[in-house]
């Protein structure tokens, strides 16, 4: 019995056992679910791996030959593993785009062995496969292919290849088909659901080798209507100016730039409002809050924020999607535009013209335009992505800041507002932007965390468990520092004429889903509420609160402040609308889920849940997935092709 045991598994059967249960294991974990469709295209175009591991492990000697098949065993393994964590921290999968973004080697540090206690059940689960494959490698038997024999299973591997692209004919027009996927489409999640983790992996290295450039779908030009259709005839008034579109399409040179001239072109721009201008002339201060959310707003714990969102402008229905951690949070919230790793990576890499970034806009006003960060200035390569957004004098620890204060992990914030805001509040007009970090995770009271630490006090008696208490006590800390803000500003008689503006980066992702349940006001699901949080616009001169139920994210904050302070801009050429406007709202995710004012689309499952009250055909939820599509694509050609210095000059 043994001996017809060790005929039967030979190294093509444990590598194709390992990948296809692994791969069974990591979707069941990532997606909930194994979907027949993505199982079959998963098994076909894992089949060419498998007979190239093969071939690797059978043509040299038996020692050799070990030694390859248990590292590659390994190493596949450990990529599942690694992407699992990865996803489950940041809401998107590992691009090797994304080599080279922070800056830092160690980038995520501080937050690993938290966030291996948090998934260890998918973590141990993955492992699964490998071990079986080690107890039972007594029976592997390995062989020194002839040439006979090579010839006949590089045919079968060819074979396999062929097969796997004429799986790709059928439905090759739909939006995210399989071929679609493979061809057109940079949806890492979709791709690897439709195709594997191997598969999908092996489709982002040559992307990032050969390059990629997604193509606009049907090029429609702007959102659908309230019926569900595009609408390229509505007015193109107000929030836009003149530009010569025919002109830049006769000299664009190729036709993704005339494609994106003519989707721009036929696009429809928000209408100004009643707040066009509301601000026009205030100073304003731009802050990016690590890891804020509505969670952490307290009337007792958090009485500044409070006061903040619950005044001034009231945003009821706002997210901060997660698109790879705190940078795609700072790309969000200050070009407009939707992140993807290689847009953020062509962005700090290429440092294209950000012509509507607010430093640029109000340097243009002749503001005084400041920059600070409490961190190392150079972190998430600011010091090259900075020029681009308009902040020249960017002042952080390593550039001079930590000789006004103390840059140890964890800075305060506090202690950042105390020696930064003398720097501006003394010139006649300013326009400053923070980065704070008092809210960084981890989230513990022990040497991680010394923020939390400080404030663990102050919510030892809260209900909670450690990690929830030890992200609001770091919340404790950023409200502190907003309060010691505006005391300062009143001091130097600036604050009546001064509006504050803060958003969130991301929501606390190191915090499990029922973590944050246990502090939230409603139920989370882990896609799309798990990111609604608030967005502050403040200012003490207003007397009336003003409530926007339109649903907004950080994408809208840019265009927003820029119609508040009545500069002059051109909505088409911003994926992110002015919340206050009449343009219907939408928030975008990083796997194209999405919520608009209608309703949510959850890409996974592939289900619509109307908003009560509301009832939509099928042709809104296509329209809209279309629209979502090309809000990605669009973001990407912006930044690839430096569009706004094409269009604008700047």
């Amino acid at each position: 019995m043994k001996t017809k045991l060790k005929l039967k598994l030979n190294t093509f059967i444990t590598y194709g056992f390992l990948i296809l249960l692994t791969e069974i294991i990591f979707k069941l974990f990532v997606f909930h679910r194994v979907g027949l469709v993505s199982l079959i295209y998963t098994m076909i175009f894992s089949l060419p791996i498998v007979f190239f591991l093969t071939i690797l492990t059978n043509i040299f000697n038996q020692k050799a030959s070990k030694i390859i098949y248990y590292v590659t065993l390994v190493i596949i393994t450990l990529l599942y593993e690694f992407q699992y964590v990865f996803y489950k921290l940041f809401s998107v999968f590992f691009s090797f785009h994304t080599i080279g973004l922070a800056g830092q080697a160690a980038d995520f540090k501080n937050i690993i062995v938290d966030s291996i206690k948090m998934y260890y059940a998918g973590i141990l689960s993955i492992l699964l496969p490998l071990i079986i494959v080690i107890v039972i490698k007594k029976y592997v038997k390995f062989y020194e292919f002839r040439k006979k024999n090579l010839r006949s299973i590089i045919l079968l591997f060819v074979a396999a290849i062929g097969i796997s692209y004429l799986s790709l004919i059928p439905g090759k027009n739909k939006l995210y088909s399989a071929n679609s996927l493979y061809f057109k489409v940079n949806d890492q999640e979709k791709t690897i659901d439709k195709f594997g983790l191997l598969t999908a992996m092996r489709i982002d290295i040559k992307r990032v080798v050969f390059g990629f450039e997604e193509k606009l779908v049907n090029n429609g030009g702007g959102i659908v209507d309230d019926n569900g259709k595009p609408n390229p005839e509505k007015p193109i008034t107000y929030n836009k100016i003149d530009i010569d579109f025919e002109s830049l399409k006769s000299s664009a040179g190729n036709n993704t730039l005339k494609n994106l001239y003519d989707y721009f072109e036929n696009s429809s721009a928000s209408k100004q409002n009643d707040y066009t201008g509301y601000f026009k002339g205030k100073n304003l201060i731009f802050i990016l809050a690590e890891g804020f959310n509505s969670i952490a707003v307290s009337e007792e714990l958090t009485p500044t924020l409070y006061k903040m969102v619950n005044s001034s402008f009231v945003f009821n229905n706002y997210y901060s999607p997660v698109f790879l951690s705190t940078t795609g949070g700072e790309f969000q919230a200050t070009t407009g535009l939707i992140p993807t790793q290689e847009i953020l990576k062509v962005w700090k890499n290429k440092q294209p013209t950000i012509s509507y970034a607010l430093g640029n806009q109000f340097n243009k006003l002749g503001y005084d335009v400041n920059a600070f960060h409490n961190w190392t200035y150079s972190y998430y390569q600011r010091d090259k992505t900075m020029p681009t957004l308009g902040y020249k004098k960017y002042l952080g620890c390593r550039n001079g800041l930590e000789k006004e204060m103390k840059c140890g992990w964890l800075p305060s914030d506090v202690d950042m507002m105390e020696v930064t805001v003398p720097k501006y509040s003394s010139s006649e007009h300013f326009m400053t932007y923070y980065i704070s970090v008092s809210g960084h995770a981890p989230y513990n009271f022990g040497g991680g965390n010394s923020i939390a630490k400080k404030n663990k006090s102050l919510v030892a008696n809260l209900p909670y468990d450690d990690a929830t208490k030890a992200y609001i006590a770091t919340q404790i800390e950023f409200d502190r520092a907003i309060e010691k803000l505006i005391n300062k500003l009143e001091e130097a008689g600036k604050l009546d004429d001064t509006v504050i503006v803060i958003t969130g980066d991301h929501y606390p992702y190191t915090l499990t889903l029922d973590e944050v349940n246990s502090v939230s006001s409603f139920k989370r699901d882990d896609v799309v509420e798990i990111n609604r949080s608030n967005l502050i616009i403040w200012n003490n001169q207003m007397t009336d609160k003003v409530e926007v139920n339109k649903v907004g994210s950080q994408i809208d904050v840019l265009p927003t402040v820029l119609n508040l302070f009545g500069i002059d801009y051109d909505s088409r050429l911003i994926i992110g609308k002015d919340i206050l406007s009449d343009y219907p709202g939408l928030a975008v995710f990083a796997n194209r889920s999405w919520v608009s004012d209608k309703g949510t689309y959850y890409s996974k499952s592939k289900k619509f849940e109307p908003k009560e009250g509301e009832e939509v055909d099928d042709s809104y939820v296509k329209n809209m997935n279309v629209e979502v599509a090309n809000r990605f694509t669009i973001s990407g050609q912006i930044i690839n092709n430096n569009v706004y210095k094409k269009i604008l000059g700047d």
